[in-house]
């Protein structure tokens, strides 16, 4: 294959990242951050049992872009896999096992939203209804959190691919490294009950890589190796 072709199906595998990656952020945006809480209250089991049961469709929905999160993350690791193994194999192995742990560690989410469902509409007692939707909203938010550490290991390995090679804006690399530092300062954090407000900006830095990773791969897909 010559460096011409070589480039080309390059750029593509990088524009199908992208989208993947896109959908992954649309999905995430629309299930965790807009959708996740008119259903689910990790602080009153009983109010979330009511919501799922007075708001079924709206429950499973959730659960379907909980799917779609899972889904499009795997593909995101995948897809990085096929564009940086000639570039440097060890860190995009890195970075496509972190990000399907963190595909795992969502995945537990969505099992638990499912079971929480089911549970809502069984024959069981309310009291225990009531119990077991507490714990599973406890595992779909521990799922989250935890998988904060890959969230944020994913991050670094891409981050140096970048800055080590020079295939994409090298400051896009530093941004990608800094937002994976910080989420796994905020997660650690987090369990070791420290509250703070500033905790939250720690991953200011990962949402900005992100959307700027998301818009190069879909607008400019990759540098040649010797630009």
């Amino acid at each position: 294959m010559n460096s011409k072709h070589k480039q080309s199906e390059l750029v593509r595998i990088a524009r199908t990242a992208g989208i993947w990656y896109l959908t992954m952020a649309i999905s995430g945006i629309l299930g965790f951050l807009i959708f996740h809480s008119q259903v689910f209250d990790s602080e009153d089991a009983q109010k979330t049992l009511t919501n799922l049961i007075d708001l079924e469709s709206l429950a499973r929905t959730r659960l379907l872009l909980e799917f779609a999160i899972i889904v499009s993350q795997a593909l995101t690791a995948v897809w990085f896999y096929r564009l940086f193994r000639d570039i440097n194999e060890w860190a995009a192995w890195s970075v496509g096992i972190w990000g399907m742990v963190n595909s795992v560690a969502i995945m537990i989410s969505a099992i638990s939203m499912g079971s929480a469902i089911k549970i809502a509409h069984s024959s069981q007692s309310l009291d225990d209804k009531v119990i077991l939707i507490e714990l599973l909203s406890s595992l779909i938010t521990n799922a989250w959190g935890v998988g904060g550490l890959f969230f944020g290991l994913w991050l670094i390995p891409l981050g140096y691919i970048i800055t080590s090679t020079k295939r994409m804006p090298v400051w896009l690399g530093w941004t990608l490294i800094a937002g994976g530092i910080g989420y796994l300062i905020s997660t650690t954090i987090n369990y070791i009950g420290v509250e703070s407000p500033l905790v939250s900006y720690l991953t200011i830095p990962a949402t900005v890589g992100e959307f700027w990773m998301i818009g190069y791969l879909l607008i400019f897909g990759i540098r040649p190796a010797n630009e």
